[in-house]
């Protein structure tokens, strides 16, 4: 009976979800309020209001957009080989793209997480995460480079992450897949899931003032999956929350198999206490291997250094750390309002969402208002933690955030809106469609200590009618709302980079004055530099040519090179020696099996090229630098192996002999 149950309830939700994606609504072309255009309006040379940093999805970059223009400002490669630039390609950015697997040129890139000091947004770091090879990010909002990765062992799947503690004490990361730990024999039967996989949760930490990260602790759980988390603040502070489906441990067919519970459960940790236990050297030391990768501004260098300990506590050998609060079934998003008093559970097929108190949920520890435990873990009273709940909302509630006037939002992604309740009593207060199925929303600030109460983003995950078709894979789409007043107005609708997951958005000011406009070129430590024309030069050292270039408009120094010989490997050094701050210029070599370089002012970049033939290769200047653009280009002469051709580099002075036909008679 249950079962049959949950196959007409997977059939209701599964016949509102294609009504709700097959059908236009009516009023979807004209929804939008008659002055959209003027609250979305930038005039022309001034600045959007607020950064919005938008995860790039399955294409492992971030892309950065304003509001409330929604225009597109910049994407910052991560997790990709990014062409562009030549991120992952250049001999300096391929070692970001390390792991203990190898080179890995691609990853899905799901959340982010702002820099905070106090509970506040400080501007200074952007934090990543790499979902399919566990990874996490640093982003240095100064330059809007990617600084550092640092891969995540006893992991699998790390989509819980990259969540963030009031101060920017630890970035937290939950594996998504509980898999087996890495230290123990991974060679097992799958079906062996309740004996031999676990769930893993990565405390990583941040220096204050470099922003370095490490691994400073991980705790091992039982084997469910961990979908999101957010930490407490104010009077929860040193607590973190997450949300954790497949209560039941299955291994196949999760859609049935991880739905025979009736709840699952948000997971509570006391950080500070586990912090304080790893600090009096407790935990146990585990073998691993895992890359940390870091970007050197002052050489334009990344290293990657595999590392091989990690600190692992099992948390049900350790009471008063760890418990779990019963949550409508797979919940996906674990939200905590401004206050820190609030924790809101969103089940993914619920009508219903459960808020739950953290006044309540001490009370209950402290009462011992326990159901039981799962695998030796606490389980509290649903009602023992419950706050209330939110009443007939909508259909699937995934994620909420918060505005500075005590309202909750909320995402309902079977029933394509967005629901504005009160954080206090609980009660429904506006409700606007979107189009069409929402997964997070952003709203400024919303998930700190200091939200804005102005603006709203729904990240929708089918886009069906909203703009011109491109084929059957068509632009996700970003709704933008004004939530300024009572009632949601739907102002903008843009198209995004990727499948954006979470996103976040600051105010303009945190950020504009702070970003490095150039690199200058006497700071600049890269081995290769050239800091002017007259130190270029060209070296063999056996089989390798070191070609020491600069860049400034409108020439290339040296731009004719001879004496490259079949079997050669090639490393063109380019250093651009303009100090005018948004001058770059771009390198590529014809043949080269790589990408371009783009080559910030003071900055030097280096491509690898291999020759694969005997000829005459021209290089040139990719990115458009000044009216002379075209003329920025040079030859490079690649003769046979064994060629007696000698090294020779000029620029300027290799010109061709006079034509003997044209002399004196």
């Amino acid at each position: 009976m249950k079962k049959m149950k949950l196959n007409v309830m997977a059939i209701m939700v599964l016949a509102l979800m294609m009504s709700t994606q097959a059908c236009k609504p009516k009023n979807a072309g004209n929804a939008v309020s008659a002055d959209a255009a003027e609250k979305t309006f930038v005039a022309p040379g001034k600045y959007d209001e607020y950064y919005n940093f938008v995860s790039g999805g399955f294409s492992g970059q971030l892309s950065v957009y304003g509001l409330p223009s929604g225009r597109l400002l910049k994407v910052v490669p991560i997790f990709s080989v990014n062409p562009e630039n030549g991120y992952g390609y250049s001999e300096e950015t391929k070692p970001m793209l390390n792991t203990s697997h190898g080179f890995i040129p691609w990853d899905d890139q799901h959340h982010l997480d702002l820099s905070q000091t106090n509970g506040e947004i400080d501007g200074r770091w952007i934090f990543a995460n790499a979902n399919n090879t566990p990874r996490v990010a640093r982003v240095d909002l100064a330059t809007f480079h990617t600084a550092e990765i640092i891969e995540l062992p006893n992991s699998a799947g790390n989509h819980s992450s990259p969540f963030i503690t009031e101060n920017t004490e630890y970035i937290v990361a939950g594996t998504r897949f509980s898999v087996p730990p890495d230290d123990k024999n991974g060679d097992v039967p799958i079906n062996t899931y309740k004996e031999n996989f676990k769930g893993t949760i990565s405390f990583i930490s941040v220096d204050k003032n470099s922003g370095n990260m490490d691994i400073a602790f991980q705790l091992q759980c039982p084997g469910v999956n961990f979908d999101l988390s957010h930490a407490g603040k104010g009077k929860s502070s040193g607590w973190f929350f997450f949300s954790c489906y497949n209560t039941e441990q299955a291994n196949t067919l999760l859609e049935v198999n991880a739905s025979k519970r009736d709840k699952d459960f948000i997971m509570a940790v006391n950080w500070k206490k586990a912090a304080e236990l790893i600090k009096a050297g407790k935990g146990r030391k585990q073998a691993v291997k895992y890359a940390s990768n870091r970007y050197d501004e002052k050489t334009h260098t990344a290293t990657s250094t595999i590392k091989t300990e990690v600190t692992v506590m099992d948390v049900k050998d350790f009471p008063e750390l760890v418990y779990f609060i019963p949550c409508p079934k797979s919940p996906h998003g674990c939200d905590v309002d401004p206050s820190g008093e609030y924790i809101v559970g969103s089940g993914k097929l619920a009508a219903l969402i459960p808020v739950f108190s953290f006044d309540k949920i001490q009370k209950a520890i402290a009462d011992k208002a326990f159901e039981g435990d799962y695998e030796g873990i606490p389980v509290i009273k649903y009602e023992a933690a419950l706050y209330g709940e939110v009443k007939k909302p909508g259909l699937g509630p995934l994620h909420t955030e918060f505005d500075d006037k005590g309202n909750g939002y909320t995402t309902m992604f079977v029933s394509s809106e967005v629901v504005k309740w009160n954080v206090k009593d609980l009660k429904v207060l506006d409700r606007v469609p979107t189009y069409y199925s929402p997964g997070h929303l952003m709203i400024p600030g919303g998930d700190s200590r200091k939200p804005t109460g102005k603006y709203l983003v729904a990240y929708n995950k089918i886009t069906k009618d909203r703009f011109l078709p491109t084929g059957p894979e068509l632009a996700q789409s970003a709704q933008l709302f004004d939530i300024s007043g009572d009632k949601m107005q739907l102002i903008l609708d843009y198209p995004t980079i990727g499948e954006p997951h979470y996103a976040q958005a600051v105010a303009a000011s945190v950020i504009k004055e702070k970003s490095v406009k150039f690199f200058k070129i006497e700071d600049n430590l890269n081995p290769y530099v050239s800091k002017g024309e007259a130190t270029t030069k060209v070296v063999r050292e056996g089989n390798k040519v070191h070609v020491y270039m600069t860049a400034i408009r409108s020439h290339l120094t040296p731009d004719n090179i001879e004496g490259i010989k079949m079997g050669d490997e090639v490393y063109f050094h380019v250093t651009n020696i303009e100090q005018d701050w948004d001058v770059p210029h771009g390198f590529a070599v014809k043949g080269a099996a790589n990408a371009e370089l783009l080559i910030m002012p003071g900055e030097t970049a280096t491509l690898k090229w291999t020759p694969d033939r005997v000829g005459i290769f021209p290089f040139y200047c990719t990115d458009f630098c000044s009216a002379l653009h075209q003329e920025m280009s040079g030859y490079a002469r690649v003769s046979p192996a064994g060629s007696n051709v000698p090294i020779n580099f000029s620029t300027g002075t290799n010109l061709p002999k006079p034509d003997s036909s044209h002399s004196k008679k």
